[in-house]
C-alpha cells in the first residue's frame, strides 16, 4: 500500500485530536484513500506534557525545520495559531512545494492573500475547511457544491462563545457577566474573552467566506464589527416580547457593486433557522440564485469536530497526489490572478430596521420629541412599547423602525441622547426579520 507522509507543526488540543483520529479510523481511512497516511515527524515547543494521546518519542521534535526539511514529507499540518511563525512555515513549506492543510483563521485573514498566491506559484494545495465552522463543510460547499451559483447572501452563527452566552441569558434569564463566567469554567470561553465576544473571532472567518463567496480580496479592518458585551438581560426580554432573538451575526449580502460585511448582535424572528442555533453551535444560512437556500449546522469548534475538518482536507490533497495531479479546485474558488479587492458597502450606507431603548424622565412629551428626531431624519417608527416602572429614575421606551439608513440614525441618536429628557446613552440593535435571507 502506498504512504503518504505528513507532518504535523502545533501538538495542542486539535493537534492531539488529529492524531487520535488518524489513529483511531486508520482502517476506514485507509479503505476509503487507497493508501495509508503516516505522521513521520510531530513539532511542538512543548514535547514533554502529556497529551490524551501517547506517541512514540522518537516522533517528537521541538524543531519545525525537520519537518519542512524532509524531502519524505509532502503534506505539512499547521496547528499552532498565530501570525508570523506560522505564516514562516506555511510559506517555507509552500517553497519546498510541500502542501499544507491548516486551520488558523487568523492567518488567513489578515496573510491570506500573500499564502493564497504563494499557494498558486508553487503550484501546491492548501486546505483550510476547519478555519471556519470547524466540523461544518462550509468551504467546501461554497468552493465546489455552490459553485454554479451567484452567492446572493449568507448569514452565519460563527462564534460559539458568544452564541452560548446568548443563549444563556435567553433561556435562564442570567445577566451577561455571571454566563461569561461559566464559560470560562466550562472551557467555552477563554480567560481572556475579547476575540470571541467582541466579534474578531467572527470577522476572521467572515473575511474568509467574503473571500471565497465573491472572488475578491478583503481586508479585515473594512469589515464592521460590535461585540454582544453592551447587550443587557433587559434587552434580551425585550427582544422576546417583540418576538425576536439577540445572535451575534456575520451577514455579507450581495448590493449591485457592493457586499455587506456586517458583524454585529442582531434581533431576528423566532420562526428564522438561525434563531434556533442554540449553545455552542455555529451555522451558516446560504441564498444561492439558483441554489436558493443551503443551511449548514454543527459544532464550530472543540477537539475532535475540528481535526475532522482538518482529516479531510489532508485526505482530499492525498486523493489528488495519487492521481498525480495538485490544485484540481483553487484554494480560493477562484483563479488568483487579476482577484481585485472587494468593494464593502459603507456601513452608514446600510438600510436595515432598528430597535431603540430610551432611559426616559417620566413627563409629557417626551415621546414626542423623541419620535420628533426620529422622523426629522427619515426614520419611521414600527412599534412602541413603553414601561411604567422607573429604573434609576427613568422609564425604558423601546422602538422598533421600518427600514432606515444606518447615517441617519447615528445622527438621530446622537440627538436625542443630548436631550434633557434621555438618560444616558440609547441602546440600539439592527434587525433582520426576514425568515430567510
Amino acid at each position: 500500500m502506498k504512504i503518504i507522509y505528513a507532518g504535523l507543526i502545533g501538538f495542542g488540543n486539535i493537534g492531539t485530536g488529529v492524531v487520535k483520529l488518524l489513529r483511531s479510523n486508520r482502517e476506514i481511512l485507509e479503505k476509503r484513500l487507497g493508501a495509508r497516511i503516516v505522521l513521520k515527524k510531530i513539532a511542538d515547543m512543548d514535547i514533554s506534557t502529556p497529551r490524551a494521546v501517547s506517541v512514540e518519542k522518537a516522533l517528537l521534535t521541538t524543531d519545525a525545520g525537520e519537518i519542512l526539511n524532509d524531502p519524505e514529507i509532502s503534506i505539512v499540518i499547521e496547528l499552532i495559531g498565530g501570525y508570523d511563525h506560522a505564516r514562516s512555515f506555511i510559506l517555507d513549506a509552500m517553497r519546498k512545494k510541500k502542501h499544507v492543510v491548516t486551520a488558523n483563521k487568523a492567518l488567513l485573514a489578515t496573510h491570506g492573500n500573500e499564502i493564497f498566491q504563494t499557494a498558486e506559484k508553487e503550484d501546491v494545495d492548501i486546505g483550510f475547511e476547519a478555519s471556519v465552522g470547524g466540523t461544518i463543510p462550509v468551504i467546501k460547499t461554497l468552493k465546489e457544491s455552490l459553485v454554479a451559483n451567484r452567492i446572493r447572501s449568507i448569514f452565519g452563527i460563527m462564534n460559539g462563545t458568544s452564541n452560548y452566552i446568548l443563549t444563556k441569558m435567553t433561556d435562564e434569564g442570567k445577566a451577561f457577566d455571571a454566563v461569561l463566567r461559566e464559560a470560562q469554567d466550562l472551557g467555552f470561553a477563554e480567560a481572556d474573552p475579547t476575540f470571541d465576544i467582541e466579534g474578531i473571532d467572527t470577522a476572521h472567518k467572515l473575511a474568509i467566506v467574503l473571500s471565497l463567496s465573491y472572488g475578491k480580496k478583503v481586508r479585515l479592518e473594512d469589515i464592521y464589527r460590535e461585540g454582544i458585551s453592551g447587550i443587557s438581560q433587559k434587552d434580551i426580554e425585550f427582544a422576546k416580547e417583540l418576538g425576536y432573538k439577540v445572535k451575534l451575526l456575520a451577514i455579507a449580502r450581495e448590493r449591485e457593486t457592493f457586499v455587506e460585511a456586517r458583524i454585529h448582535p442582531t434581533m431576528i424572528p423566532f420562526n428564522h433557522l438561525l434563531a434556533n442555533v442554540n449553545g455552542n453551535f455555529n451555522a451558516f444560512h446560504i441564498l444561492g440564485d439558483a441554489s436558493d437556500s443551503v443551511f449548514l449546522y454543527g459544532q464550530g469548534s472543540g477537539m475532535m469536530p475540528t481535526a475532522s475538518a482538518v482529516v479531510s482536507d489532508l485526505i482530499d490533497i492525498a486523493r489528488d497526489m495519487l492521481k498525480g495531479i495538485s490544485r484540481r479546485v483553487p484554494a480560493r474558488f477562484h483563479r488568483e490572478e487579476g482577484m481585485e479587492d472587494i468593494r464593502i458597502l459603507p456601513m452608514e450606507d446600510i438600510d436595515t430596521k432598528y430597535y431603540f431603548r430610551f432611559s426616559a424622565v417620566d413627563r409629557p412629551g417626551v415621546l414626542s420629541k423623541i419620535s420628533g428626531i426620529l422622523g426629522a431624519n427619515d426614520i419611521s417608527i414600527a412599534a412602541v412599547i413603553q414601561k411604567g416602572r422607573k429604573i434609576n429614575g427613568a422609564v425604558p421606551v423601546v422602538m422598533t423602525t421600518h427600514e432606515s439608513m444606518e447615517k441617519n440614525v447615528r445622527k438621530a441618536l446622537k440627538d436625542i441622547d443630548q436631550l434633557d429628557v434621555v438618560q444616558g446613552k440609547t441602546v440600539k440593535i439592527r434587525i433582520e426579520d426576514e425568515e430567510t435571507p
